[in-house]
C-alpha cells in the first residue's frame, strides 16, 4: 500500500499523532505529518532556554513522566526502552502539606513505574516522526481541511499554500476542530464541523484544565527537599513540583525544577488576560507569584539564577469522549480524531487513542 492512493495526513505531533503516524507507516501507508510548532512533542515537548551567562537549560515543562498499565502500551514502551528512548525514573516522590509544612508519606509503594524520555520527554515523538514512511513537516499550520467528492481530502496551510491531497486524515489536535480555535485566533476552525455532525457534537466544548509551568534553575542542589517530585496539598497556587535534573540522561550541571500551578490559579489569570498568547509582563507576574508560593513552604529555597513561566492553555483535558472506541471515527469520510481527550487525560491514554486511529485507517485502506 505504498502508492499515492494510500497517503494519509496526520495533524499534530504530540504522542498520540506520532504513535498513529508510526503505526500507519509500519503497515505500508505513506504518512505526511503536519505540526504547527517548530518540533514534535506537544505536551511532551522539551523547552530549551539559555541563561544570562550562556548556559543551556533543558526542561520537560509539560508531562514530567508517564506510567503504563495497558499491555499494548507496555509492549511499545519496552520497544522504546530497547532503543534507548525511555528509561525508568527511579527516585522518591511524595506530597507536601502547605498547612503543616511537612512532607507526607512517600509514594514508594506506587504500583506503576514512572518513565521518562531520553534525553528529553520529546525524544519518543522525535524518533517516531523520523521513522521510515513518515514525512514530517514542522512549522506547518493547517488553515483548511476540505473533503473532496472523490473521497480525498485537500489540506491548505494557514498561509494559503496547497499542502496536498490525501486518502485519509487523522487529527490529533482537538483545537483544529473546536470552537476554541476561533476564540484564540479569530479564524474559523480548519475543519468544518458540519462535515461530521456526529463527531462535532462530541467535540463541542471539551472541558480542559489550564496550567502555568514555572522553570527554575539553581546553582546548588535543593538539599532541604528530600524527594525529587511532589504534589502540593492545601495550596491554592501550586499543584506539582519536580527536579528535572534528577531524571536519567539529564545534565547535572545545574539543579533544575519545574513547578505546575493549580487549574484554579491558571483560570483566574486567563479570566483577566484572555486566551490569546500571554504577554511577557503576564508571564513575569505569574513566575513571581509561583516562586513566592514555592518559597513560602518553609524549605529555605534560594533565589534561582533562571526563572521563566509558560502557559498551557488547553493541554490538559478533564473528560474522555470516546473511552470505549478510543478514537472518533467517520468511516465514510476516512477521518479519525485521536488524543488523550478520547481515552484518558494522560500519556498512556494518548498512545492508546493514536493506536486505535491507526487501526481504523489501516483496516479501511487495506480493503481498497
Amino acid at each position: 500500500m505504498s502508492n499515492v492512493a494510500t497517503k494519509v495526513a496526520v495533524v499534530g505531533s504530540g504522542i498520540s499523532g506520532a504513535v498513529c503516524a508510526s503505526a500507519l507507516a509500519k503497515n505500508g501507508i505513506s504518512v505526511t505529518l503536519f505540526e504547527s510548532a517548530r518540533g514534535p512533542g506537544g505536551r511532551m515537548s522539551q523547552r530549551r532556554e539559555i541563561s544570562e551567562d550562556g548556559k543551556e537549560l533543558l526542561f520537560d515543562h509539560g508531562a514530567p513522566f508517564f506510567s503504563v498499565s495497558n499491555c499494548d502500551v507496555l509492549k511499545l514502551v519496552h520497544e522504546w526502552e530497547s532503543k534507548g528512548l525511555v528509561a525508568e525514573w527511579k527516585e522518591n516522590f511524595g506530597s507536601f502539606d502547605c498547612i503543616s509544612k511537612k512532607f507526607l508519606d512517600n509514594d514508594q509503594e506506587a504500583p506503576n513505574k514512572k518513565y521518562v524520555g531520553l534525553p528529553g520527554m520529546n525524544s519518543i515523538c522525535k524518533a517516531l516522526c523520523n521513522e521510515t514512511g513518515v514525512e514530517s513537516k514542522f512549522g506547518a499550520s493547517i488553515g483548511r481541511l476540505e473533503c473532496l467528492d472523490d473521497e480525498k481530502w485537500s489540506l491548505t496551510g494557514l498561509d494559503g499554500k496547497n499542502l496536498g491531497h490525501f486518502s485519509g486524515v487523522v487529527l490529533s489536535d482537538k483545537s483544529i476542530a473546536s470552537p476554541r480555535f476561533t476564540h484564540v485566533t479569530g479564524r474559523p476552525p480548519p475543519l468544518d464541523l458540519s462535515l461530521t455532525p456526529e463527531l462535532a457534537l462530541k467535540l463541542q466544548d471539551i472541558p480542559v484544565s489550564p496550567c502555568f509551568a514555572l522553570m527554575l534553575a539553581f546553582v546548588e542542589p535543593l538539599s532541604s527537599i528530600s524527594v525529587k517530585g511532589f504534589s502540593f496539598k492545601n495550596s491554592e497556587i501550586l499543584r506539582w513540583s519536580h527536579c528535572e535534573s534528577s531524571k536519567p540522561g539529564r545534565s547535572s550541571a545545574s539543579e533544575r525544577w519545574v513547578l505546575h500551578s493549580t487549574a484554579n490559579y491558571a483560570s483566574g489569570i486567563i479570566a483577566q488576560t484572555g486566551l490569546q498568547k500571554p504577554s511577557s509582563a503576564t508571564l513575569t507576574k505569574v513566575a513571581e507569584e509561583l516562586f513566592r508560593e514555592f518559597q513560602s513552604i518553609g524549605l529555605n529555597i534560594p533565589q534561582p539564577f533562571f526563572m521563566k513561566a509558560h502557559r498551557w492553555g488547553s493541554a490538559f483535558p478533564t473528560a474522555s469522549i470516546a473511552r470505549e472506541e478510543k478514537c472518533l471515527w467517520d468511516r465514510k469520510k476516512r477521518l479519525a480524531i485521536c488524543g488523550d481527550f478520547c481515552v484518558s487525560p494522560n500519556v498512556e491514554g494518548a498512545i492508546l487513542s493514536g493506536l486505535a486511529a491507526a487501526s481504523k485507517l489501516t483496516e479501511m485502506l487495506s480493503c481498497l
